[in-house]
């Protein structure tokens, strides 16, 4: 099957290790989109969905094998998508370590590395196992690059 592209907006922290906020919208004119409901023997427009829901994606590579995972973040808004993006965007650029929340399922821990920035990132699923986290390090990424992205990322919430 040919890839899917999706559209909306997306936040990624980090290089080939990363946490990202997305909020995937499929087109359901995409022939990929078409042949996956096919697949799955539900309409185009039932696959690809509402386009509202946001989500937490992360990915990480050991020796051994890739591995990755994500879970949907339901009743998250765009305004707080914003405030979040809003909240990093003021940290980075006041300079220094520095931790932001994006409420109970992400903390980041920031830290400069020369003139990149890397996270610690503590991600707990919304299911309410406050025991079943996970712990990510990030690779370092530019700061001229992560406020450029936020900015990318607010101006699409517009």
């Amino acid at each position: 099957m040919s890839p899917i592209a999706m559209g909306g907006p997306a936040l990624f922290l980090g290089g080939e290790t990363y946490v990202a906020l997305v909020r995937p919208e499929l087109d359901p004119a995409d022939p990929g989109v078409r042949r996956a409901a096919e697949e799955a023997g539900v309409s185009p427009e039932e696959f690809a969905g509402p386009g509202d829901v946001w989500a937490l994606m992360l990915d990480w590579a050991d020796d051994e094998q890739g591995e990755g995972g994500g879970f949907e973040l339901p009743g998250l808004r765009d305004i707080e998508a914003e405030d979040f993006a809003e909240r990093l965007r003021a940290a980075l650029t006041a300079g220094g370590r520095f931790t932001v929340e994006a409420g109970a399922v992400l903390r980041l821990d920031a830290r400069p590395v020369g003139e990149d920035y890397a996270f610690t990132a503590r991600i707990t699923p919304p299911d309410g196992d406050a025991e079943a986290f996970l712990i990510l390090e990030t690779d370092p990424v530019p700061l001229a690059t992560l406020l450029a992205d936020l900015e990318e990322f607010r101006g699409s919430l517009a």
